[in-house]
Order: C-alpha cells, then structure tokens, then sequence
C-alpha cells in the first residue's frame, strides 16, 4: 500500500544525515513562518475564525501574538489561519502551494503541549514538508489546475505527517494518520480573494494535527486511501492524471526543502504576480522611470498563474492580493508593496484605480502548459515620451535555490513582521533560538517570549489572555 510504503519512507528520515542546506532552508522557513503568522495574528480572518471557533480561554498551546493559550486543535486553526493571512508565507514549486504554513502551527501546538525539544520539532517539520512535496509531484499540475488549493489539500498531509512524527507513532501508524488525512483534504481555488483563503490553511493544519490524535486514540482508516478506485488519486486527480511513482523516485534524494528548494516571499500578495513585479522594478530602478513617466504598462505572465491574478477591477484588500494590475499599480506609484496596501480602503484609492487604466495583463505567448517553468514574465513599459523599456523576469527573487532572496533580506522581513506585535527585544531572541533551533530543550521557552513581548500595537498587554472567542 503507498501509504504505508510513504510512511516507512518519512520515518526513515535521520536528521543526523540531512543535507545542511536543507537544514538552514528548514530553519529560515520556520523563522519565516513564525514572523509571517505573528504579523497577521490581528487580521479579520484570525478574529472571525477565533470568533466562531468557541475557543478554550486556557490551554497548553500558544496563540501567535497574543497573550492567550489555548487547546492544540484550537491552536492550530488560529495560528495557521494567521499564518497565511497576509499570504506572505513561503512557497513550494513542486507543492502548487504554501508548504509550512499547514505545518508550523500544527506542530507547534503539539510541541508545545508534549515539552518537545527543537531537535525533535525540526525533524517533524523536515518530514512534513518532504511528504506533502512529494505528494504534489504524484498529481501536480493537474491537481492545481482542476481547482484545487494544493496548500490546503496537500498541506493536510504534511501538517498530519509532522505530527505524526513528533507522537512516535510507527509506519503503520503514520499511514493510518495519513489515510485520515486524505478524507479531510479540502480547498478550493474559487475562494481565492476572500478569507475563506487563510481559513483554508487553518482547517488544514488543524486536520492534520487531528488525524495524528485520532489514531494515537485508536481510530482507523484505510492504509490504500491514496491508490484506491475511490481514493484520492481518483477523486481529487482523476484516470491518467496522477503518477504514484513520483512519491518514491526521489524521496529524501534530494529533499524538496534544497531542490528546487523553499521559494520566500518578497512581497505580500499572490506569488503569481511576483515576476511581473520583480520585471516593473527592474525596468523603474534601470531606467529611473517614476509613476508620472508612465503611459502605458503590459504584462505577460504564465496562463496557469494570470487564471487566477487578472482582476483589472478588485474589489477588497484580500482580492487586491490577486491582483496582477493592482500591485503593479502600487509598485509603480510606490515604489514598493507593502502589507498596508492591502486594506479595503488603500484598494478604493482613487489614484491607484485611476493608474490601473495603464495596465494592460496578457498570457504569454510563449508558454507552455506542461513545465515546471511557470513563475516567468515579461513586463513592456511605455512612457509618455514614446520610450519603451522591457524587462525579463526567469524566476522573482525568493523563488527557489537558485534564485535568492539578497543576504539578510529573510531575517529583515522577519523582524518588520514581528515588531508588529512584540517588542525588538522579543523579536531578537525569538529569532535567535528559530535559527539554532536544535539547541532549544523546549520550544515552549520560544512561546512563552512570544507572549511576554506582546507589545500595545498588537492590540493586547501583555500575557492578558483573549477570552472574548470563549466567552
């Protein structure tokens, strides 16, 4: 059965002979996943979800930038709905989507509640990410383009892998946990734009986390769940539109974490659009273009990724991320674009829509359907004068091993993430014990600085719990 032969493979994983790049690329994802969920632990999705979820006021697990701690399931669906909020979270190519936001916060939540030391967190992290990865390489990019949300639905797997580690549950156990998960697998892509989005992730982590505990409790599934006429392959892919093989012919050799390793965030909105961006901020910092020079800007990006970011009319922050013609509007009146720009009231801005009339956004010509080569664009600026200026983007900055961020960039955006809501002080040490995390004894050392740190900008004192989803 694959599930059990998938589990005999995740168990085999000994952090002593991991790769120290795959190592490094682990912890700068949990630093990055940490500071991402921190800064959008007050976003309206967190509080709705908090809100609806009847939350426990007390528990053993931490609830990222607050002062509350509340029950592992709990924990887990607020923390990894905070953790994709602001879809600033990291990428996986061969995932189809966000790979350590449904990890991190499941794991987390467990860790916390069993005292597990850093050591033990970084090698259920390490196995999580490597099973959902290789899950995607068994039905991507069918599995992405029939509508699913791979991070969702793929992430389940690995937020139920990782904790099924950190339990100790055996193969057979861990393919139970994994057959569990392929019936809470969810997430569609028509929900992209709205809250039900980061929602997604929550379910997710949450889920796997559940199924993890469903099985240490004795409850069974079945270990062909992936392979059987009705099983997930069927089901989510369809005849012909899968490849089993794929889960084995290179587990752990290389990891996915190195090859073609975490694709990083450099702006907060859909990956989608970050060729375009990384093509326009080019052309603007090459040529000295301003916002006032321009007439006229075109777009060509991979149809698989201009599906989902062609909204020439958004009408909320959250649809502003998907928003090829938006964020171009930003980056070219603003140099940049930041977690501000994607409130309701920044996407009304008159001047914003009235230079979005400029942006015209197109499939290129040249692609092709069937490559792992999606994340390219061209971007053809024209200004006033009649000058044009174009740019190529292979792949943004961020997006794989290949292609990194510039030294420095990943901890600098984790410390702008996280003094949202703790203090410089805080931020630091969190950072510090993120990136030698196998030194920690106790991740529940690294909460506790989470929620002593609070600072007033998150809305909270610090270690004053947050009762109001409870009462």
């Amino acid at each position: 059965m694959l599930l059990l032969q998938l589990a005999e493979k995740a168990l085999a994983i000994d952090l002593a002979a991991v790769p120290q790049d795959a190592l490094r690329a682990a912890r700068l994802a949990l630093l990055d996943t940490v500071g991402v969920a921190l800064a959008g632990s007050h976003e309206d999705s967190v509080n709705a979800v908090a809100a609806a979820s009847d939350i426990a006021a007390f528990g053993p697990a931490s609830l990222f930038g607050q002062g509350a701690m509340t029950g592992i399931l709990d924990a887990a669906l607020v923390n990894g709905t905070a953790s994709h909020a602001l879809d600033f979270d990291d990428c996986s190519n061969t995932m189809g989507g966000h790979p350590s936001a449904p990890i991190l916060p499941a794991l987390w939540a467990l860790g916390e509640a069993r005292g597990a030391g850093g050591r033990e967190v970084l090698a259920a992290y390490v196995t999580g990410f490597e099973v959902e990865t290789k899950i995607g390489r068994a039905v991507n990019f069918t599995h992405y383009e029939k509508g699913w949300h791979p991070t969702a639905t793929l992430g389940t797997f690995g937020a139920a892998a990782a904790c099924a580690r950190l339990i100790g549950l055996d193969a057979a156990g861990v393919a139970n946990v994994l057959a569990l998960a392929a019936s809470m697998a969810a997430g569609i892509k028509a929900n992209f734009g709205t809250m039900a989005k980061p929602f997604h992730v929550g379910q997710c982590a949450r889920s796997g986390l559940h199924a993890a505990l469903l099985t240490q409790a004795g409850l069974t599934a079945n270990a062909g769940a992936l392979e059987h006429p009705q099983g997930f392959f069927m089901v989510f892919n369809g005849a012909g539109n899968f490849r089993p093989e794929a889960l084995f012919e290179t587990f752990a050799a290389p990891y996915d974490l190195v090859e073609p390793g975490v694709a990083f965030k450099r702006h907060p909105c859909c990956a989608s659009t970050h060729p375009a961006l990384d093509a326009l901020m080019d052309i603007m910092a090459r040529e000295a273009v301003t916002a006032t020079d321009i007439a006229h800007i075109r777009s060509w990006t991979h149809p698989r990724r201009l599906r989902h970011t062609d909204r020439p009319d958004p009408r909320s922050g959250l649809d502003g991320k998907f928003s090829v013609q938006y964020v171009l509007a930003r980056a070219a009146l603003d140099g940049s674009v930041r977690t501000d720009h994607f409130s309701d009231e920044a996407v009304r801005d008159p001047a914003v829509r009235a230079f979005m009339a400029r942006i015209e956004a197109a499939p290129h010509p040249d692609a092709v359907m069937e490559t792992t080569q999606h994340f390219f664009a061209d971007v053809r600026v024209t200004t006033r004068d009649g000058r044009v200026f174009d740019a190529h983007v292979d792949m943004p900055l961020g997006r794989d091993a290949a292609h990194p961020l510039p030294p420095g960039a990943l901890e600098t955006k984790f410390f702008d993430c996280a003094r949202t809501v703790v203090s410089d002080g805080a931020a630091h040490a969190i950072a510090e014990a993120l990136l030698r995390i196998e030194t920690v004894p106790d991740i529940r050392a690294i909460g506790a600085t989470m929620r002593e740190g609070l600072t007033g900008s998150s809305g909270r004192a610090a270690g004053t719990p947050n009762r109001t989803a409870a009462e």
